[in-house]
């Protein structure tokens, strides 16, 4: 096999394996790649792009899901709140990434910074799960605006490498009162805009970058990343009916000691 495309095989299986877990699909591309040689600004590109292939794991876990909704979005009220309460949501991380995007990536995306907002991150998944009370909402379907709009602006932090976006959105839901099960469905939902619409943005912004013979990676990248992503879906559902998310808060704090731990001594030249 080329190399480039082993590479585009072992980065998509890390999004796939990531991207819904509470620990940073982008952080774990940014030091993958760091590690493979394989973080030029076309790599960036293929990293936000391949999001795509793990989101539509989502829609056909959820496809009945997403039907349903598509096809009441005329009359029924539900699916109209269900909705509202995505579109709610997105915004925030969308107006701040168009913002503030272009500096975070120059100044944040590297392994150093990603290791630091894994261990931050880690404590506070720690502190939500100790504080952790009865949920005020059950379900998805029990959310209001007000919900929406809260785990919307928990999502905007995931700006931030190594925050991971499926952590915030969780942990932020938790906090403000959902319940485990509705803070990770709703977490899955919200990947669908907000991973379409950061791929497409960024697809097009850096077009002049890429070219025909790229196609090749991208589909290998994407669909590594779907198949990844829909294994690891059906499991944490299964997950959260069960366990806590401590597990994962020791992972992200033991992985970022790890990277800071080898760039302090040299093991590792981080870039």
């Amino acid at each position: 096999m080329d190399p480039i495309f082993l590479k585009a095989l072992i980065m998509g299986v890390v999004e796939g394996l990531t991207e819904f877990l509470p620990i940073s699909s982008t952080g774990h591309l940014i030091v993958a790649g760091d590690l493979l040689d394989f973080s030029d600004d076309k790599a960036k590109v293929f990293q936000v792009v391949i999001q795509t292939g793990a989101m539509l794991a989502i829609v056909w876990e959820y496809r009945k899901r997403f039907t349903g909704v598509l096809a009441g979005l005329a009359g029924d009220r539900r699916a109209q709140r269900f909705a509202a309460n995505l579109l709610i949501a997105f915004l925030p991380a969308a107006c701040l990434g168009l913002a503030f995007g272009s500096l975070i990536k120059s100044h944040l995306f590297k392994p150093v910074p990603v290791a630091l907002a894994f261990v931050v991150g880690g404590f506070i998944i720690l502190w939500v799960e100790r504080r952790q009370r009865a949920a005020r909402v059950e379900t998805v379907d029990d959310m209001d605006w007000r919900d929406a709009l809260k785990v919307g602006c928990a999502q905007a932090f995931a700006l931030i490498p190594g925050t991971s976006r499926s952590g915030a959105t969780i942990i932020g839901g938790m906090l403000f009162g959902l319940s485990r099960r509705a803070a990770t469905e709703f977490s899955f939902f919200l990947a669908v805009p907000t991973l379409v619409a950061a791929g497409a943005y960024d697809l097009w912004k850096h077009r002049g970058l890429l070219g025909f013979d790229d196609l090749g990676i991208f589909a290998v990248g994407s669909v590594a990343a779907f198949l990844s992503a829909f294994a690891c879906v059906r499991w944490l559902i299964r997950y959260v009916a069960t366990h806590d998310f401590r597990p994962f808060a020791w992972y992200r704090i033991a992985f970022g000691i790890v990277v800071l731990l080898t760039a302090y001594t040299g093991m590792v030249n981080w870039g």
